[in-house]
Formats: structure tokens, sequence, C-alpha cells
């Protein structure tokens, strides 16, 4: 039997030595490449992570900073003008011309009495002035005797458990003076009559819509289900509400505002009183018209004027 030189070994040894060293340098190779891909993976990853999330806030940025745009027609001062017949005085709905009414001459002549009524639909002493004296007004504002400038705001937004109940309410009542203003005492009045508890979660949207478009002689009821579900206003009535609260206050010449509702009876202030009554704020409209030179005093029927219980 021959044996292997030695040589002849060491050389098979060396063999297998280079071999595996290769293989162990490929594996090494191949984990690093695996590596390499995983980090520029990551790297990739997160770079699209930091992308969208810049992209996020910018648009948040640029939503928050932007204007609300324009706001509902017949609001240009936030508010709206009621005059005779209720109709709303100098009125030019952004509906289709011949959807549009057209105001009474006789409506725009100087009245005796100018009431600015500044309310939150989730307000509920703002629902008790208005059960005292929403159709005293009516009556004022119907003969010719008075014009009525509302202020829908929303200071209570943060009373609905989350819903923003007074924003989507003066969101919806803002989208009847755009489309249907000479409704819009009627649905002033419809929202106050089914006026939520502050604290809950108020009405829906779909609520608000059967309230608005079940108003007898509502126009452009598709338009305006459409505006309350789109909140189309929502942020012209949020500016509304922070420059008014911030001391702009069209009507009067407060600088101040002192929380609703805030009634002006030609420029003058009403102190509420508790109970709210009709005979007491009867009483103020008649001293605030007499006190303005040279204007008759409104003196509707008492049979227009319900006290509150």
């Amino acid at each position: 039997m021959t044996n292997r030189p030695e040589g002849d070994a060491r050389a098979a040894r060396n063999e297998r030595r280079e071999a595996a060293r290769q293989r162990a340098q490929r594996i090494r190779t191949q984990q690093k490449r695996r590596q390499r891909g995983t980090r520029l993976g990551l790297q990739i990853g997160l770079g699209v992570v930091l992308v969208a999330a810049a992209a996020v806030v910018t648009l948040v940025l640029v939503d928050s900073t932007q204007p609300a745009g324009p706001g509902p027609a017949n609001m240009s001062q936030g508010g709206i003008t009621i005059g005779q017949d209720l109709k709303a005085v100098g009125s030019g709905s952004s509906a289709s011309a011949d959807a549009s009414p057209s105001a009474d001459p006789s409506a725009t002549a100087a009245p005796s009495v100018r009431i600015t009524i500044y309310v939150d639909y989730l307000c509920p002493t703002c629902g008790q002035f208005e059960k005292a004296n929403g159709d005293y007004i009516a009556s004022l504002a119907e003969s010719g005797a008075a014009t009525v400038d509302i202020h829908p705001i929303a200071t209570l937004s943060n009373r609905s458990q989350g819903t923003k109940y007074s924003l989507r309410a003066a969101n919806a009542a803002a989208c009847v003076a755009d489309r249907s203003p000479d409704q819009f005492y009627a649905v002033n009045q419809a929202l106050f009559a089914r006026q939520p508890e502050q604290g809950t979660a108020g009405l829906t949207d779909a609520q608000l819509q059967r309230i608005v478009t079940g108003v007898d002689g509502i126009r452009d009821a598709g338009a305006i289900r459409d505006c309350i579900a789109d909140q189309t206003f929502a942020k012209w009535v949020d500016e509304r509400t922070t420059a008014v609260t911030g001391g702009d206050v069209p009507g009067s010449d407060l600088q101040d505002f002192p929380g609703t509702p805030l009634v002006l009876v030609n420029g003058k202030q009403y102190e509420l009183t508790s109970p709210i009554t009709n005979d007491d704020f009867r009483t103020f409209v008649v001293s605030a018209a007499g006190a303005t030179e040279g204007t008759p005093t409104p003196t509707p029927s008492a049979s227009a004027t319900p006290s509150a219980e």
C-alpha cells in the first residue's frame, strides 16, 4: 500500500481551506449586500414617511391660513336684514336669477327702529329671548315699523359633545340667507323651536336639512341641503365669530362683545331681564324709538306681543 506524499496532503488541505475561505467571503459579501439593501429600503421608507408627513403638515397649515372665501349672499356684514313682509332687504341671492327675491322698495326706506341681534342657536338664553319676543319682532318688521339684523355666530361649538352644533346650525342659517333669504326669519324661528339642550350632541345635519327645507316657501332646497352637508360657510361663520367676539360688532359702538344674545335697538344695548319678558323688551323698543329724533314710535297691536311664561 502506497502512502500519499506529505506534500500532496498539505496541498489538499490548503485547497480545502481556500475553498472554505472563498465560500465564507461570498457569504459575507452577500450578507453585506442584503444589509445595504435593508438600510437603503429603510432610508427610502423613512424618507417617504417624512415627505408624506411634511405634505400633511403643509396642507393643514395652508388650509388653516386660507381665508374663508366668499360668505353667503345677503350677509356682507355678517348679518341679514329683514324688513317689511319679513323679506330680506336688498337681497341678491347667489341662486339663479328667477329664484332671487327682490326687496320691496318700501322696505328700503329708513324705518323707525333698527333691531340687531347676535344669536347662537345652542344658546339657551337666546332661545328664551326668541320665545318671548320673536313674534313681536316679526310684527314690527312685517308692518315696516322696524328692520331686523340677525347675526348667527357660533360661540358654543365646544358644548355639543364634539359635533360643533353651534357652527353647523349657523352654517345652515347662512345657507338659507344665501339661497332663500326671504324665508330666513321663518328658518331662524324654526331653528329655535327645535333648539337642543346645551351639552347634548345637538341635531344631525340630516335633521337640520329637514327643519330648514320644511319651512313654507323655501327656495332652492336641493342647494341648501348640499350647503348644509358640505358646511359650505362653516369657515366663514368661524371667522365671523372670532371677529365679533374679538370686539368687531357691526351695528354698535361696543368695544367688547358681552355674549349671546346681544340685542341692540337703534344701537343701544338691551339689558336682558330675568325672566325675559316681552313687556320689558317692548318698553325698551318704544323708548329707543322715541329717543331717535324725528322718528315715529312703533305701536304694534298687543295681540302680537306675547309675554314669556
